[in-house]
């Protein structure tokens, strides 16, 4: 990543100029920056997905926000900025109780949890859930709408340090992952109880293991990968060839022997679509979870150095970049 300057061109009749106060990371922005995820535009590009920040003008045929407005917002990227021109209807009021950070830090994740886990999942009062990542802005989130729908959550976590926080967050059991123990410790921790869903954003055994005990008509939703990241400004290609030549491999005749089922998405999808990003975020409303936590925050210059923690897997909750006026 190179830090560049640019002149911002007026907004469009239908758009909305922003200075940028604070930008979420997302798993995704590694594999973009990396040339792996399959929505990058060619070339090069400014990452990042979601923001927040203060409305500067607006375009002819704005009417849902007015100049100095705060407001958080979701783009097919171009969010590693200090200001950004983008659609209106993806310019989404902020909280009055919210800060930047909190803003920055709600859409992209809670987003993917809700449309992961009730929209593919058919999320059901009080079914057994398996969450993957659980202490990530994605796992904090789906737990919280699993909660309201009092389900029984399992979360996983890659290290143990982050067992406490997890049972904090209130999380019914939590596992390690550990290949040689995951089946043991995933049998424990159902304690009799048939699994109903996992948000899977690990794969690979982890895939495979709760596909397996899934009980007819539970749903497997794919929605990362994050087994193939490693640590770097540059992708690890033995790394990657090793995890692809092992990734699980489903016979579809055995979904309909088994009545399970696999859905994955990713949330460009989402955003092509956005009527229905407007309907889950007045399904989330009504749910009242609590804001999303920001786990990390760094300054705008020091957002690389942000990119590579998020590699590491140690980060909890969210990674903020605050962006100085």
């Amino acid at each position: 990543m190179q830090l560049q300057s640019f002149e911002l061109d007026k907004p469009k009749p239908n758009e909305v100029s922003i200075s940028v106060r604070a930008i979420g990371l997302n798993f995704a922005d590694v594999f973009a920056i990396w040339g792996l995820y399959g929505a990058t535009p060619k070339g090069s590009f400014t990452p990042g997905l979601e923001f927040a920040g203060i409305v500067e003008e607006t375009g002819s045929e704005v009417k849902n926000v007015k100049p100095g407005d705060k407001v958080m917002g979701v783009s097919r990227f171009g969010a590693y900025t200090t200001h950004i021109n983008i659609d209106a209807r993806y310019a989404i009021p902020l909280p009055e109780a919210w800060d930047f950070e909190t803003g920055a830090a709600y859409l992209v994740q809670t987003l993917t949890a809700h449309y992961g886990m009730v929209h593919l999942g058919q999320l059901a009062k009080e079914q057994s859930v398996l969450i993957h990542s659980a202490v990530g802005g994605v796992g904090l989130q789906a737990l919280k709408i699993a909660k309201a729908y009092n389900c029984y959550c399992i979360g996983t976590v890659g290290r143990p340090e982050k067992v406490e926080t997890a049972l904090e967050a209130g999380y019914d059991k939590v596992i390690v992952r550990n290949k040689s123990t995951f089946e043991q410790d995933l049998n424990t921790a159902l304690d009799d109880r048939e699994l109903h869903l996992v948000m899977d954003s690990v794969g690979g055994p982890f895939f495979s293991i709760p596909f397996e005990k899934l009980a007819p008509m539970g749903r497997m939703v794919v929605y990362g990968s994050a087994r193939y990241a490693t640590v770097g400004d540059k992708p690890n290609k033995w790394h990657l060839l090793a995890h692809w030549l092992r990734r699980p491999k489903i016979d579809p005749q055995k979904l309909i022997e088994s009545n399970k089922a696999i859905m994955g998405f990713n949330l460009i999808w989402l955003y092509k679509n956005v009527d229905m990003m407007d309907t889950i975020l007045q399904l989330l409303e009504a749910l009242n979870i609590s804001a999303p936590h920001v786990g990390h925050q760094f300054p705008f210059e020091k957002l690389p150095d942000a990119v590579r923690l998020f590699q590491t897997g140690k980060t909890v909750g969210k990674v903020v970049i605050n962006v100085s006026m």
